[in-house]
């Protein structure tokens, strides 16, 4: 029962963001609690991590390697690229290089499940990236948009600190030391993280329920484009590099699904209401977009075993 609530992820967080749109006072009073359900989201990554999934880096060095160049180049080059070629307000802008700068997001853990990728690579990546975000972030933040907006990497970097780093220890030792009582709540963890992601939507589109109608589809447009830039180019990156197709799959989920709740919140408690749009699109369009790929190579692969010889 749980699975299939947290499988209708897009549709809760398109049903909640119609519904903040249109009655933006249910939520508005409640953009105090962004990062708080933040937190929240990335305390339940740490409890459904463990050590051994940072130390499997060492097994994908060179998968994780390129993943994350990958993730941290590509991404926030092409954010800032289409922004300028859309003609973006600084304040989008920044949303998008945002949205392109943040590590990737969990939900490519269930992707790459999904659509036979290595699973065990996915989560190591995703924890790693979630790590080297902390610093890379605000620095390439600074250093693509630092000239046009003052970008305060100081407070940025505390404050990752602060909702990614110490949740995420923290859920980790919970998970070390108390395993019993984790294997119980496991299950609820996903459930746990999509409400918390849907508020936020609902929060962002609530406080941005004025000018969405001018700006939303050109950021709509962004988004789509630059989730299709990062899933395109993990997935040949890596087949060029003479990766197997389960990793090839995994990294291209790795670099096109991002950590946008994260950048959502970094951009209303640095920036403005507008530079978390980008954030907001993304997390609503990047589960479809994966869900679809994910689907689809799943199919592949069961045609292909349907139409293997037996030996």
């Amino acid at each position: 029962m749980i699975g299939r609530i947290t499988q209708l992820f897009p549709l809760w967080a398109v049903v909640f963001s119609v519904l903040a749109y249109l009655s933006p006072s249910l939520f508005v009073e409640l953009k105090t609690q962004i990062v708080p359900l933040l937190t929240i989201i990335m305390l339940a990554m740490g409890v459904s991590s463990s050590p051994k999934d940072f130390l499997n880096v060492v097994q994908h060095k060179k998968a994780v390697g390129v993943g994350v160049v990958l993730q941290f180049l590509i991404m926030p080059l092409t954010a800032l690229l289409i922004s300028t070629l859309l003609g973006f307000s600084t304040e989008l802008t920044v949303g998008m290089v945002l949205v392109g700068s943040v590590a990737g997001g969990t939900s490519s853990n269930v992707m790459a499940f999904l659509a036979k990728g290595n699973v065990a690579l996915s989560i190591s990546m995703t924890a790693i990236s979630t790590l080297l975000g902390v610093i890379f972030t605000p620095l390439l933040v600074e250093l693509l948009v630092g000239e046009t907006v003052d970008v305060p990497v100081s407070a940025m970097l505390m404050s990752l600190v602060k909702i990614v780093l110490i949740p995420v220890g923290i859920g980790l030792l919970i998970n070390s030391f108390a395993q019993k009582a984790v294997a119980k709540v496991h299950a609820l963890l996903p459930l746990i993280s999509m409400v918390a992601i849907v508020l936020i939507i609902a929060i962002v589109v609530a406080l941005n329920a004025d000018n969405l109608s001018q700006v939303g589809p050109m950021v709509a447009l962004a988004v789509v484009i630059h989730n299709s830039v990062g899933l395109i180019a993990g997935y040949y990156s890596c087949r060029l590099l003479g990766f197997n197709e389960s990793t090839c799959r995994t990294i291209a989920f790795e670099v096109g699904l991002q950590n946008s709740g994260l950048a959502t919140a970094l951009a209303m408690k640095f920036f403005s209401p507008a530079s978390a749009i980008a954030g907001t699109i993304f997390s609503v369009w990047h589960n479809i977009s994966g869900s679809l790929l994910a689907g689809y190579w799943a199919s592949k692969n069961e045609k292909l075993t349907k139409t293997s010889p037996v030996c």
